[in-house]
């Protein structure tokens, strides 16, 4: 089991030296029993939690299954990762701890989740190559820890990262893609705010090649990090998020941790 110590982390990017361990402490959210895996991120409780009893491990993106979704073909190895959260978790009593927001639209608990024995569920599916890290603005907690632990997954191709499903893409070649969670690499070619968003374009014509935004609300964040994302022009990034057509394919980013630099 991976236990993850608050004051042993790698540091990946210039941005998560801002936000050290502890900057979001995790609050306590109660246990239960988890009594039904339904797939590689979302569990069953055998009793409800500030009123529900299914949980989404916040912070990772497991491959999808259908789920009575008409016409959804199911992600490559979703139901190898829905079984490895099984083996790990599946009739076994576990703390919910918060680190945001704490229920969702859809009414389900945002938790990480910790075995009796101290063994953290997001961590083991990541070291593991059984999920990705997929963050939200209101959600940031560990996700330093997350990003570690990803890492040489990726590197190894363990998993999901042994599919071409899951490859990072490079920037010049994700026009297809739309609708689609994506990483991508590349180098910014131009940085430039207009009116009230900030674009990272990543080719010589923006209406065509991909690109960052960057809305007002959400360049609070980087602000507050002392990062100005003007200052990224001409050096090459991996951001994750879902691909949009607005002109060329784009990326919008809500927070920084979204964002790596590469090559630091």
């Amino acid at each position: 089991m991976i236990r993850i110590s608050p004051a042993v982390f790698l540091v990946l990017t210039l941005w998560l030296i801002a936000l050290p361990v502890g900057a979001e402490p995790l609050q306590p959210g109660g246990s239960a029993t988890v009594i039904r895996v339904v797939d590689g991120d979302t569990v069953i409780l055998d009793a409800a939690i500030e009123g529900s009893r299914e949980v989404r491990l916040v912070g990772i993106q497991a491959p999808k299954l259908p789920l009575g979704r008409k016409n959804f073909k199911p992600w490559p190895l979703a139901d190898d990762a829905k079984a490895t959260l099984e083996k790990l978790i599946l009739g076994k009593r576990v703390t919910l701890k918060f680190g945001g927001r704490r229920i969702d639209r859809h009414g389900r608990l945002l938790a990480h989740l910790y075995t009796d024995d101290g063994g953290w569920a997001q961590g083991v599916l990541l070291q593991g190559g059984m999920a990705r890290v997929y963050s939200f603005p209101d959600n940031r907690a560990l996700i330093a820890e997350m990003l570690a632990l990803e890492t040489p997954a990726r590197q190894a191709r363990r998993g999901i990262w042994g599919h071409k499903f899951y490859l990072v893409r490079a920037a010049a070649r994700v026009d297809y893609l739309d609708g689609t969670f994506q990483l991508v690499e590349g180098t910014v070619a131009d940085a430039q705010t207009v009116r009230t968003k900030t674009y990272l374009n990543f080719g010589a014509d923006w209406r065509s090649d991909f690109t960052i935004s960057i809305d007002k609300k959400a360049l609070r964040s980087f602000t507050a990090l002392g990062i100005d994302p003007l200052d990224l022009k001409g050096r090459t990034l991996r951001v994750r998020g879902w691909i949009k057509k607005s002109n060329g394919p784009l990326i919008e980013v809500s927070h920084p941790e979204q964002i790596e630099i590469i090559g630091e």
